[in-house]
């Protein structure tokens, strides 16, 4: 998630942090369950709130063994640090707020988390480059702009046949080809969807 985040969030993004601490979150399960994240405080930056990342993964599949998965607009890691705990084997967190990224590579410290890679760029950027393919994206950029259309627009590329994609945003996105919606779910001011790549 983005460190650009609007004030309209949902007010369960902001206890669910509460909950964890100022600043913090919690991992849900895995190998790091119950560890506290912290991130950068920067402005309107909130992690996906726990009963949401819950759903997710269990739309997912609750392991992600052998999965290649982009955080992208990563914010507090949360999604791309649940994802390692629960057994991806690989992650790749990019971040365009130097701050924020600083903070993921200090997290990623502390909980010693290996198969990761945290990059200091723009999301779009580094969509448009040539690179490694994935099976899972995070796509949950700030609710005030079109990026989650715009990333969409450039994953295909980058994401292996039948790649898992979620999205968060406050407004719905609307996909055609080659996306198939898959499960869709509203939580407050926050719409959550996972959609599949057609082959």
């Amino acid at each position: 998630m983005t460190a650009m985040r609007r004030s309209a969030i949902h007010s369960s993004a902001g206890r669910a942090a509460a909950g964890a601490g100022r600043n913090r979150v919690r991992i849900i399960a895995g190998k790091w369950r119950s560890r506290l994240v912290k991130f950068a405080p920067a402005a309107e930056l909130r992690p996906t709130p726990d009963r949401v990342r819950e759903t997710l993964f269990n739309w997912l599949g609750q392991h992600l063994d052998d999965l290649a998965c982009i955080d992208l607009f990563a914010g507090s890691g949360a999604l791309g640090f649940e994802a390692l705990s629960r057994g991806a084997v690989r992650v790749v967190m990019v971040e365009r707020d130097r701050a924020v990224a600083q903070q993921l590579r200090e997290s990623a410290r502390e909980l010693d988390a290996r198969d990761l890679e945290i990059v200091h760029d723009d999301a779009l950027r580094y969509l448009a480059r040539e690179g490694e393919s994935f099976d899972v994206a995070f796509v949950d950029p700030p609710y005030a702009s079109d990026l989650a259309a715009r990333a969409l627009a450039l994953l295909p590329r980058r994401l292996k046949p039948g790649a898992h994609v979620y999205v968060e945003s406050a407004q719905p996105v609307r996909l055609e080809a080659p996306w198939r919606a898959l499960r869709q779910e509203r939580a407050g001011a926050v719409r959550y969807a996972l959609y599949e790549l057609a082959p």
